[in-house]
């Protein structure tokens, strides 16, 4: 574990300079000036922009970024920066490999709800530097047709000209659980020290999908450390960067918790 205090920008240089490479990063950016951070956040296009192109830089070939962002209102007008970074993460040489969301199933955020439904997911947005390297789905959606066989084997699929081609597998038992979608069901989980905590499970499971024992886990804006907390669980390596200094004490003391 290498948990850094300072700037994420200048320490990612340090970091590239020295030729390190990370196989995942899981994080998550300011979101639009929605939290305060103590005082401390200075944040925009001059910051994400270089954040997204050091990342490049500092990903291994088939390695994976997990980007987790929403956007703010603004004079009735959601932002739509999550986009923009979107786009500029391709513009400098990541596939979009695939735009998930987190359904935090309440509403968190602020808004007028007298005018629009209530805001209740974000964007995870999914990275690859090349093609990817490590791909662990998740099993655990309940098989809706287990112990359902069709004997007839009447069902279809769609085809891309809008024709139907016959399920060749209806006659087959489907496994009790199959794999996970890519809308994730997860509560918030806040902690008091903080403003804007991941969910321990959030990390985890992105985790446990992008990477394998022993990679490097990397998170620039490291927050309470629960990214660092979840590599502690799962035998990875971790390297976790956080300007406000008492937030890094907070993740230094949870991960050092963790490793004991």
């Amino acid at each position: 574990m290498r948990l850094i205090h300072g700037d994420c920008l200048a320490e990612m240089e340090k970091l590239i300079a020295e030729g390190v490479k990370v196989d995942l990063t899981v994080t998550s950016p300011p979101y639009d000036n929605l939290r305060t951070y103590n005082n401390s956040l200075d944040w925009g296009e001059h910051i994400w922009k270089p954040v997204i192109e050091k990342l490049y830089n500092i990903t291994a070939d088939g390695g994976v970024v997990v980007w987790v962002v929403g956007d703010a209102t603004i004079n009735g007008s959601e932002t739509g920066t999550s986009f923009n970074q979107a786009l500029y993460f391709k513009e400098v040489g990541f596939n979009l490999h695939d735009t998930m969301i987190w359904n935090k199933r309440k509403f968190s955020a602020v808004g007028s709800l007298r005018v629009r439904y209530a805001p209740v997911f974000e964007y995870m947005f999914i990275f690859i530097k090349g093609k990817i390297k490590t791909f662990n789905p998740i099993k655990d959606r309940k098989n809706i047709r287990q112990n359902i066989i069709n004997p007839t084997g009447n069902a279809h699929i769609r085809q891309k000209d809008g024709s139907f081609k016959k399920m060749t597998t209806l006659k087959k038992q489907p496994n009790e659980y199959g794999q996970r979608f890519n809308i994730w069901e997860i509560c918030p989980k806040q902690y008091s020290e903080h403003p804007a905590p991941f969910p321990d499970k959030l990390a985890h499971d992105h985790i446990i999908s992008w990477s394998n024992e022993q990679d490097i886990v990397f998170d620039p804006f490291m927050g309470s450390g629960t990214t660092g907390v979840a590599c502690a669980n799962l035998n990875r390596d971790f390297i976790g960067i956080e300007m406000d200094l008492d937030y890094f004490n907070i993740a230094l003391e949870r991960i050092k918790e963790k490793e004991r």
